[in-house]
């Protein structure tokens, strides 16, 4: 596990030269918000840091319910019980296996590894505009229909789940860059996610956090490029 902080924001990648999946430490004052919960046996790695840092892990916060943002979701329930975990109410319903669309979403399947056997389920539900202590929930649908992006409200810094890539090159989710394609396999709807980058962009943010590739500082202009990109191939 690679460790890499930006101030309160800590970002923990698992397999950062094969395969980078990242989960992200927010840092409050006397408590810490775990941000996804990365691949099966990353509970180890996330444990190990929150134990070193020695503040409480008081919030799990999901940005969308995919095999490698949950991975070790399970585990860390078992390991912080106390812990308040939070989705969006919309991709709740992923959590136990339900693909269903309703009737003003499009039409398209839902992609990507939705768990089968997931025990844990969501204590807090989330919509736009809630907070969680520094941080303020986005609803950024796209990759799945209840994908949510969290800003930091101290810094600026934007965590953006699957919205965005760095990995192979910065991305809009659905947008397909070969060096690591699996963001744009797993999209359900490249039409709405390209909205929500957008209004990511919107928010100005100091600091770009995705769920696979590097952290950007200052990354509008990176954004902006992505998302011409984007719309130039819708």
């Amino acid at each position: 596990m690679r460790v890499i902080s930006k101030n309160n924001l800590h970002q923990l990648t698992f397999f950062p030269t094969i395969l980078p999946v990242n989960c992200y430490v927010i840092e409050e004052d006397h408590s810490l918000t775990l941000i996804d919960a990365a691949l099966p046996g990353s509970e180890k790695g996330i444990q190990k840091f929150i134990q070193q840092n020695g503040k409480p892990l008081t919030h799990i916060v999901l940005t969308h319910i995919h095999s490698d943002h949950i991975g070790a979701l399970d585990a860390l329930a078992k390991l912080y019980p106390e812990a308040v975990i939070g989705v969006s109410t919309r991709d709740a319903r992923l959590m136990s296996g339900d693909r269903s669309l309703d009737p003003g979403e499009p039409q398209t399947p839902i992609r990507g590894g939705i768990p089968k056997k997931l025990r844990t389920r969501a204590s807090l539900l989330l919509e736009d505009g809630d907070r969680i202590g520094s941080l303020q929930v986005i609803t950024t649908p796209g990759h799945t229909p209840g994908s949510i992006s969290l800003l930091d409200t101290r810094s600026h810094a934007l965590i953006a789940g699957d919205a965005f890539q760095t990995r192979g090159g910065i991305a809009v989710s659905g947008s397909l860059r070969w060096i690591f394609p699996f963001p744009a396999l797993a999209t359900w709807s490249k039409a709405i996610s390209l909205q929500s980058a957008q209004r990511l962009l919107d928010l100005n943010p100091s600091l770009l956090a995705v769920g696979h590739g590097s952290m950007i500082t200052e990354p509008i202009r990176s954004m902006q490029k992505a998302i011409d990109r984007a719309a130039r191939k819708a």
